[in-house]
């Protein structure tokens, strides 16, 4: 989805992914205790050189929760019950984290309330204050 918007800053350099396949979990009879299917993608965040320097500060930034004692980001995808299915699935998800990662917030410009806005809030307070004062004791 985020391909036809706009052109990625990176290349993903698919020789630094590590795919491994293990056993998937859940339901699926016989099949699922016999067939390594589900797929893990290891990919070295902190040791790559796919990044500009800014970049890689703040992936490494964002995604620190997500990393390993060893700077690793660990993908996983176990949604197909084909080993390469799933593998496109682990770089499909790689590459939405990583466009999360490097979208660089909106700076927030400083705004003043307007003069009609300021208007409202007095006469509402004001408003509140009547509320309150006949709340009182009632003196005859």
């Amino acid at each position: 989805m985020s391909d036809a918007r706009k052109p990625r800053k990176f290349t993903l350099p698919y020789a630094e992914l590590d795919f491994s396949f293990v056993r998937s979990s859940g339901p699926g009879g016989q099949n699922v205790n016999k067939v390594n299917s589900k797929a893990v993608l290891r990919w070295n965040v902190a040791g790559t050189w796919c990044f500009s320097p800014e970049d890689h500060h703040r992936v490494l930034a964002k995604l620190g929760a997500r990393l390993t004692a060893e700077g690793d980001l660990l993908v996983t995808s176990d949604r197909f019950r084909d080993q390469k299915q799933n593998k496109d699935d682990c770089v499909e998800k790689l590459l939405a984290i990583l466009d999360q990662a490097l979208a660089v917030p909106k700076a927030r410009r400083k705004t003043k309330p307007t003069r009609a806005s300021k208007k409202r809030k007095l006469d509402s307070k004001r408003r509140d204050g009547e509320t309150k004062k006949m709340r009182g004791k009632v003196r005859v």
